[in-house]
């Protein structure tokens, strides 16, 4: 059990990769904060996926683009297991579109939603890791498309990129109290994200992954336990490539 004793609060944690995370880390012995926005119904199911694995967890509905909500899923968190040792900054959203006929809000929602979620959660939740001087592991879901950037993306790669640079800079400003911060950039993973995708588009990415098919939703959440477990306590700054080879 390489998180026996840990708490962690994964941000869009009810579906998708989000769940395959929440349930890893779960299966490998943390508690889990299950964020959600608006779908309870599916956050009461991984709830109850956990719990079945011999797990804890509870479901906490918070917006966390909105700086007062993240506060607040980090204040519920403490409340319920007395400490945040792990935090996975997963919620994330897409509006694609070519930047010509992107409006304001498809870029100001992408950005807030991705990236700014990141700074309201880290805010919530760095103190508290700390007080409790024993560390702690913040991982941030980026994605290939912050690496190498994707036509009808600005907004989505701008957001993803901007996340990296934020967990270079966090890295250093916490690595002294022994506090990792690292990203993980997933390839093309079949979600709700994904599934809007044409067959020709699907074709192109599968063409053009060495390994020659998307990626599972399980391998990026194995990741992410390694990076929140003490296998990977001299890693921070870090960004893994889980992608299949595309961003190569």
């Amino acid at each position: 059990m390489l998180l026996e004793g840990k708490v962690a609060i994964v941000t869009g944690g009810s579906r998708g990769i989000g769940r395959a995370i929440s349930e890893d880390l779960a299966k490998n012995g943390a508690k889990i904060v299950v964020n959600y926005n608006s779908n309870a119904d599916a956050a009461n199911e991984t709830v109850a996926a956990i719990n079945a694995l011999g797990s804890e967890a509870i479901a906490v509905q918070a917006d966390v683009s909105d700086f007062d909500q993240a506060q607040a899923l980090g204040k519920a968190a403490i409340e319920a297991y007395g400490q945040v040792d792990i935090l996975v900054n997963n919620a994330g959203t897409t509006k694609d579109t070519l930047l010509m006929t992107m409006k304001e809000a498809q870029w100001d929602d992408v950005m807030d939603i991705n990236l700014k979620s990141a700074f309201n959660m880290t805010k919530a939740v760095a103190r508290p890791m700390i007080r409790k001087k024993n560390g702690g592991r913040i991982i941030n879901i980026s994605s290939v498309s912050g690496l190498i950037g994707l036509p009808g993306q600005s907004n989505y790669s701008a957001s993803k990129a901007g996340m990296i640079g934020f967990s270079k800079a966090l890295a250093k400003e916490l690595g002294g109290r022994a506090i990792t911060v690292n990203c993980i950039a997933p390839g093309f993973i079949p979600t709700d994200l994904t599934s809007v995708l044409d067959e020709d588009r699907v074709k192109w990415i599968t063409e053009s992954t060495p390994l020659g098919r998307m990626g599972k939703p399980e391998e990026i959440a194995h990741a992410v336990t390694f990076l929140a477990s003490d296998h990977a306590a001299f890693i921070t700054g870090e960004t893994l490539r889980v992608d299949g080879g595309i961003a190569m």
